[in-house]
């Protein structure tokens, strides 16, 4: 494999948040700064950027992919049949691609999460050849499944179990406060945020129009908008939390999310041919919906002008698998890396045979084949992962003196 790349790492990520809310990035440059794992999650783009396309496993078939796939990329959501499930859950990055760029970013996570979650460097190979095996044996069987309630094990389960109990006017609860008999959200100046006249007014533009468009549009009628901070990789783009009417009363109004989708950071780098989308939103709901199972409430795209956003019902964060949580009982993880691993395979099987992506035939010789890319698949995990390492300590080292976070960037050279 290559050696290690040297490159200006703060530069490189400058450039690409460049035209970001500040405040939010100057947040994301603190996140990514904390360690190798929280870096990886939020530089998707340098990832791809130094992912080579004269590989032999780059030779997988084509695969609609969420395309920043990592360990904390999965989690639990209520579907559009109020049904509880476990799956991918961020798509932002979506695009067609070669099935390796999936699973090389995968092991990379778990490589890279090792020293965060206290695991053994060789217990953290074992977990990729886990997850691997999964994804393979579960090609071969050539039936997309999924994670519910009743076919989860271990710390999924337990995620599962824990959505099932919460009832929703409880997290409204913990989200809003009553205000002369009305729902208001609660602004905490962390997570929740307000925003100002010109904002609110765009946001329920948006609503507005969608609503016209819904069978019930008094259901989407909105009592109040906030900023909404959440994520890493998207910190710095319009993300809003939208308080609804709902089924009426102050325990039957809903949450949702509206964030604004950008092009896909994979875009510049992957060598297989888009579809033509109307706009970026379409991307992100059209492949989710064919990855997915079953879709996330009220998931759509809607468009304002020349930007797109995705709407779906807003999520709490201990939605999401917390992996610190597997304490030290490695068969913990080995069981969470099996199903990973399922469900990675069954959302390429599920998604195959549309508009260029491979058909399941195609994706179950892959399976059967596995003994001809696997090896090189891990060699390059487990190189890339000192190439993630080295890129975060250059970057943490470029932190200023007073926050300890918040790099020194060079301005931009001039065209």
């Amino acid at each position: 494999m290559a050696k290690l790349r040297k490159r200006d790492v703060v530069g490189l990520i400058a450039a690409f948040n460049a035209g970001r809310d500040p405040e939010r990035v100057a947040q994301k440059y603190r996140l990514i700064a904390a360690n190798p794992f929280a870096f990886l999650r939020g530089t998707c783009h340098l990832f791809y950027q130094d992912f080579p396309a004269d590989t032999s496993f780059n030779q997988a078939p084509p695969a609609w992919s969420c395309g920043d796939l990592h360990l904390e990329n999965f989690g639990t959501y209520k579907g559009d049949n109020r049904l509880s499930y476990f799956d991918l859950n961020d798509f932002d990055e979506a695009i067609l691609a070669p099935g390796s760029w999936e699973l090389a970013r995968f092991l990379v996570s778990v490589l890279v999460a090792a020293d965060t979650l206290k695991v053994r460097a060789a217990d953290a190979v074992a977990l990729c050849h886990c997850f691997l095996d999964a994804y393979v044996t579960n090609l071969i069987d050539g039936k997309p499944r999924w994670v519910e309630r009743a076919t989860a094990d271990g710390m999924v389960r337990d995620l599962l179990r824990d959505l099932r109990s919460r009832e929703r006017p409880a997290f409204l609860d913990r989200r809003t406060d009553i205000v002369k008999g009305k729902r208001r959200l609660r602004l905490d100046h962390i997570k929740t945020l307000p925003l100002n006249d010109g904002e609110c007014d765009k946001v329920k533009r948006i609503m507005a129009a969608y609503a016209h468009a819904q069978p019930t549009p008094a259901f989407f009628r909105v009592q109040d908008v906030a900023r909404r901070i959440a994520g890493t990789g998207s910190l710095g783009l319009e993300r809003y939390a939208v308080l609804v009417r709902g089924r009426g009363g102050l325990d039957g109004n809903f949450l949702l999310d509206l964030k604004f989708a950008p092009t896909s950071a994979l875009a510049p780098y992957v060598p297989t041919a888009q579809p033509e989308w109307r706009t970026e939103a379409e991307r992100v709901v059209a492949i989710q919906k064919r990855m997915q199972a079953v879709s996330p409430a009220f998931l759509s795209a809607v468009s304002l002008g020349s930007e797109s956003y995705v709407l779906r019902e807003l999520l709490p964060q201990q939605d999401r698998l917390s992996l610190n949580l597997w304490g030290g009982k490695l068969r913990r993880l080995e069981s969470v890396m099996r199903t990973m691993g399922g469900i990675v395979a069954w959302a390429h099987l599920r998604s195959g045979g549309r508009q260029g992506s491979a058909c399941a035939d195609a994706w179950i010789e892959h399976g059967l084949n596995a003994a001809q890319w696997r090896p090189a698949l891990m060699d390059y995990a487990q190189c890339y992962h000192g190439q993630v390492v080295a890129d975060w300590k250059q970057y943490a080292a470029a932190a200023t003196p007073a926050s300890k976070a918040v790099p020194r960037r060079r301005p931009p050279a001039k065209k």
